[in-house]
């Protein structure tokens, strides 16, 4: 706990499974009654996540990136953007059900534990984080959810995509793709926001074209000094007004 800053903390969650998870806690020193869930690339929780939900403390966020790899790796774990192969087994033990349980866990921390959350809470993700925000405005009354390079949210040939959830969604969405993404491919986007489109259901979609997967992490080789700053503007904005 020493090494952690002021206004930031370790939580240990009870999840419906009967498992327990850790959560790092990012308080704002200026609340603004609202509360964001940060949901980790494949990579864990590590220095990125947790400076991407001091970010939203910035903005008066209270914020919380719940460790959703707890059933197959140690509390704190984290892996290299070098080594994939290191994190696979994590992904690979993951099931819906698993993250489901572990995004409530999350949203009922945010309830119990900030009176002055009484004006929404939210969702953020990356990559896998970004399909969970999807799955997360499936099954919490989030206000906004935001989904960086989400993979695996439409069909494509590793597996048949979540767009079976799109009549469940509860709160507008903001969609974030890099253009020469090799992962997510330009047909998988378009089924996403077809999808939408055909259900009504309120969005925004943003394809920066130069971009690359990955594109908002300044840890990784992919970060776009011109993407990145360009979509954390769209964020502030989308939160503020809406879809």
């Amino acid at each position: 706990m020493s090494q952690l800053k002021e206004k930031e903390e370790l939580v240990s969650l009870k999840v419906s499974d009967q498992t327990t998870m850790q959560a790092y806690v990012a308080r704002p020193k200026n609340p603004n009654h609202r509360a964001m869930i940060v949901v980790q690339e494949a990579f864990g929780v590590n220095d990125y996540i947790k400076d991407v939900s001091r970010r939203f403390a910035d903005l008066g966020y209270l914020a919380i990136a719940p460790e959703v790899f707890h059933r197959s790796a140690p509390a704190g774990f984290t892996g290299s953007y070098t080594d994939f192969s290191a994190v696979m087994p994590h992904m690979q033990a993951m099931t819906i059900e698993g993250l489901e349980a572990d995004l409530r866990a999350a949203y009922d921390f945010l309830k119990q534990n900030s009176a002055a959350v009484s004006d929404g809470i939210g969702c953020v993700g990356f990559c896998m984080g970004g399909r969970a925000a999807f799955v997360a405005n499936s099954i919490l009354p989030l206000k906004w959810a935001i989904s960086f390079y989400g993979a695996g949210i439409g069909p494509s040939p590793m597996g048949p995509g979540l767009l079976d959830r799109v009549p469940k969604l509860s709160a507008p969405m903001l969609f974030f793709w890099g253009g020469k993404d090799g992962h997510i491919l330009p047909e998988q986007t378009q089924a996403v926001t077809q999808a939408l489109r055909k259900a009504d259901k309120p969005f925004v979609n943003v394809e920066f074209s130069y971009a690359d997967h990955g594109f908002f992490c300044d840890a990784r080789s992919n970060y776009h000094p011109k993407a990145a700053p360009q979509a954390w503007s769209l964020v502030q904005s989308f939160l503020q007004n809406g879809a």
